[in-house]
C-alpha cells in the first residue's frame, strides 16, 4: 500500500514537472520566434537557428529537471533518516517497557490486545498503559 502512494506523489511530482517543463519551453520558444520568423528567407539558417534554441531550451529543462530531482532525493534521504532513527527510539523504548513490566502486567496487556486487533502479538506494544502500571511499580 505504501508504494502505491509513493507512485501517486511521483505520478503528480512527474506531471508538474512535465507542465513546467512544456510551460517554460513554450515561454522560451515563443520569445525568440521574432527572429526566427525574420530569417524565414534563409531557410537553411533559420532551421540552424531553431534547432539551437531548441537544443538551449531543452538543455535548460534538463538542468531544471535534474536539479528538481536532486532536490526531492535530498528531502526523501533526510525524512528517511528521520523515520530511522524514529523507529530505533520506539524500538529501544518497547524494549525497556517490556524488560520493566512484569510477567502478570504483560499478560494482563496482551489480554487486553487480543480482543481488539486479530492477531495475538502486540503491534501496539508502545502502548503507553504498560509504562504507567510498571513505572509505580519500578520506579
Amino acid at each position: 500500500m505504501n508504494s502505491q502512494f509513493y507512485t501517486v506523489d511521483m505520478d503528480i511530482g512527474v506531471c508538474q514537472l512535465r507542465n513546467l517543463s512544456i510551460s517554460f519551453l513554450s515561454s522560451v520558444l515563443a520569445k525568440e520566434t521574432t527572429p526566427v520568423r525574420l530569417d524565414n528567407s534563409s531557410s537553411g539558417a533559420s532551421l540552424v537557428a531553431i534547432d539551437n534554441k531548441i537544443e538551449q531550451a531543452m538543455d535548460l529543462v534538463k538542468s531544471h529537471l535534474m536539479y528538481a530531482v536532486r532536490e526531492e532525493v535530498d528531502v526523501l534521504k533526510e525524512q528517511i533518516k528521520e523515520l530511522v532513527e524514529r523507529n530505533s527510539q520506539l524500538e529501544q523504548e518497547n524494549s525497556l517497557l517490556k524488560t520493566l513490566a512484569s510477567p502478570e502486567q504483560m499478560a494482563q496487556f496482551q489480554a487486553q490486545v487480543q480482543p481488539s486487533s486479530g492477531s495475538p502479538t502486540a503491534t501496539g506494544s508502545s502502548n503507553p498503559q504498560p509504562s504507567s502500571q510498571s513505572s509505580g511499580t519500578s520506579t
